[in-house]
């Protein structure tokens, strides 16, 4: 079928339940009976409440965007952002970390009366705070088809149950960049989301700060996955959500905010009734058990570490290689009162532009593998079909057979105006860093202390 043959008008719009939402985009899920859509999600662009997309960006790639993906023609060719960010994860993403576990989807035609009407009909279901900061946008002309990864197609019509868990990973690797200055050795040691959770304790986005280390999760080793992943289960944030037949049972819904909805784990621990066959008080465990086991034998961290490792200069390098791609004087040079033709980054500026759009070009795919998220779905095996699509894992536990499948999902192109963002929070971060870990000052002695 013709993408151009999709298209979603007001009448469609009560088929379509709120699902989600990250900081640019809605996620809905179908509950109607036509053919295309079902165990599909629908994903929407949203704009800022002040009017301006959630990227802040124009509706086309900007002149040095262009120069930036120019070896990809087709996205080059784009006539809308859109359509350029489709096939951003079509032809660039989906190579990379194997077109098995990418799913692109499919760009629908929506009509603005569909986008209003279906604005209103999720309005209550959304955070608050989500509401205040941007709506639906009703400018789109398209939206994406995308399929449902937390049920198994077979499921919906055979009535099966399968659970499935979103896990955001998250960077993988320790930067090791001669263009770290020395004060912020720490991030050679400590990863990023260790890090950041120092700022945004700070911040107060969350409560308390996760024992979780993306190291563990792609270590390899089979005990350090399943440390993180009881580390996620443990603080969840928005890193970790766990659908039953594609609703949401546990973890965050709106994301972004970090503001967790936790189910109390003895409600948890109930709904896994239905799933896996072990004593009270022990279900969790196993489920856990079970995702770990999935991640160490899926093997994909592997390839998405890879597709990470692609910063290899860290944004205190990618910046300066951003400056000379959208030709303007080095801001970063000028604040550490460097002449960057003699100073440390001399290097990076005397690149030819070739070099430094490869640089930014790779730092950019390397942030979207670091933003991803992960989603594994099982569902019980009964009879143990040979000829099933599906992996198969044997809880010895339980002594059950699960089928699972991994995925992963929101692939978002990022913007080349990002790079001063991701700069700047970077920065935050390391600040944040130094200033809660400087030892405090001995208190000053008295008089009498120094007679004593």
């Amino acid at each position: 079928m013709e993408e151009e043959e999709l298209k979603l008008e007001r009448k469609d719009a009560g088929e379509w339940i709120y699902r989600g939402e990250g900081a640019a985009n809605l996620i809905l899920s179908y509950t109607g009976s036509s053919p295309p859509f079902v165990g599909k999600v629908l994903r929407v662009q949203k704009v800022k409440r002040n009017g301006t997309n959630c990227e802040e960006l124009s509706s086309v790639l900007s002149e040095h965007e262009c120069l930036l993906w120019k070896e990809d023609c087709d996205l080059l060719a784009a006539p809308t952002r859109e359509i350029a960010e489709h096939l951003y994860v079509q032809d660039i993403m989906s190579p990379l970390l194997g077109s098995d576990h990418v799913d692109a989807g499919i760009r629908v035609l929506v009509s603005r009366d569909f986008l209003e009407s279906l604005g209103k009909s999720i309005l209550s279901q959304r955070p608050s705070w989500r509401v205040n900061d941007a709506d639906v946008n009703t400018q789109c002309d398209y939206a994406l088809v995308i399929s449902d990864h937390s049920v198994f197609p077979q499921a919906l019509h055979d009535r099966e149950l399968s659970i499935s868990v979103e896990i955001k990973p998250k960077c993988g690797f320790l930067p090791c960049s001669r263009y770290i200055l020395e004060e912020h050795a720490i991030k050679r040691s400590m990863t990023r989301f260790k890090l950041h959770q120092g700022l945004k304790l700070q911040q107060k986005k969350i409560s308390q700060l996760s024992q979780y280390d993306p190291l563990d999760m792609f270590s390899g080793s089979k005990e350090r996955i399943l440390k993180s992943i009881e580390d996620l289960f443990s603080t969840p944030q928005n890193n970790f959500r766990v659908f039953l037949n594609g609703s949401l049972e546990f973890g965050s819904l709106g994301g972004g905010k970090y503001i967790t909805n936790v189910h109390h784990d003895k409600a948890f621990e109930d709904e896994l009734k239905s799933v896996i066959n072990a004593h009270d008080g022990m279900r969790t465990t196993c489920f856990l058990q079970l995702v770990s086991e999935a991640v160490f034998r899926s093997k994909l961290l592997d390839r998405l570490l890879e597709v990470q490792k692609l910063d290899v200069y860290d944004i205190e390098g990618a910046i300066h290689a951003y400056y000379d791609v959208v030709s303007q004087p080095c801001v970063i040079c000028r604040e550490l009162g460097e002449d960057h033709l003699s100073g440390r980054y001399s290097s990076l500026h005397s690149l030819p532009l070739d070099e430094s759009l490869k640089i930014v070009r790779e730092y950019l795919i390397a942030a979207t593998a670091k933003d991803l998220s992960l989603m594994i779905s099982f569902r019980t095996r009964e009879n143990l079909d040979p000829k099933s699509p599906y992996n198969v894992i044997f809880h010895e536990s339980t002594g059950q057979s699960f089928d699972y499948k991994v995925s992963f999902i929101d692939l978002d192109m990022k913007p080349l105006e990002k790079m001063i963002y991701y700069h700047e929070v970077d920065q935050k971060i390391v600040r944040c860093h130094t200033k809660t870990m400087k030892p405090p000052k001995p208190p000053e002695k008295s008089a009498s202390d120094e007679e004593r």
